[in-house]
């Protein structure tokens, strides 16, 4: 159970969920979890904030439902504007990609590797066999996409991902999944339309 990470400050307790961590995996870590934040809060009251995957309103109360039926505390959760320092960045993920904080990664990801970012990426290579890269903006790969790819992470539909060429079997844009059968070359483009993910 790796999708939480609990840390702590002088204020608060902090948990930071995995960006793409489904709702259920995160409940069911909660529940693991909280016994011994419980016994934490038998002798403290600072609050609780929740970083890292960004939850619509209904998860929010879910969230916060679980963790008051063990403890009695103040639950915060951050938004995009938190993640990335910007004040304008909520309007943005919400109507439109064009413009948001982009991340740039001058090198090549290898097997094992992990980009993750709260905006845009743009990798200056390859994603190889067995490397990660997940945005809450766009993704765009000057090379080859031959590893794991999702834009919108955190439910942005209006993210892309766009590479020199793909050479994997399945993409992700926001809770959305297209499996890929084969090689496509000639810079091709992912978007979702109509509720799917299309290439062109």
């Amino acid at each position: 159970m790796q999708n939480i990470k609990i840390s702590q400050t002088t204020n608060e307790i902090i948990l930071n969920i995995n960006v793409v961590a489904e709702m259920g995996e995160i409940l069911e870590e909660l529940d693991a979890k909280l016994p011994k934040l419980r016994d934490f809060y038998q002798s403290s009251t600072i609050p609780m904030r929740i970083t890292g995957k960004l939850f619509n309103t209904a998860e929010k109360e879910r969230i916060k439902r679980t963790i008051n039926e063990e403890i009695n505390v103040e639950i915060n959760f951050d938004e995009v504007s938190d993640l990335l320092g910007l004040h304008a960045i909520k309007k943005t993920f919400e109507a439109d990609i064009d413009i948001s904080e982009t991340k740039f990664v001058q090198n090549s990801l290898r097997s094992g590797q992990k980009e993750e970012y709260a905006g845009s990426i743009v990798i200056c290579g390859d994603v190889n066999y067995g490397a990660e890269i997940v945005a809450g903006g766009n993704i765009m790969i000057l090379g080859a996409l031959r590893g794991v790819a999702h834009a919108g992470a955190n439910g942005n539909t209006m993210a892309i991902i766009s590479a020199n060429y793909i050479d994997v079997t399945q993409i992700r844009i926001a809770n959305l999944v297209r499996e890929v059968g084969e090689k496509i070359d000639k810079c091709p483009i992912c978007r979702i339309e109509n509720n799917e993910i299309v290439i062109s």
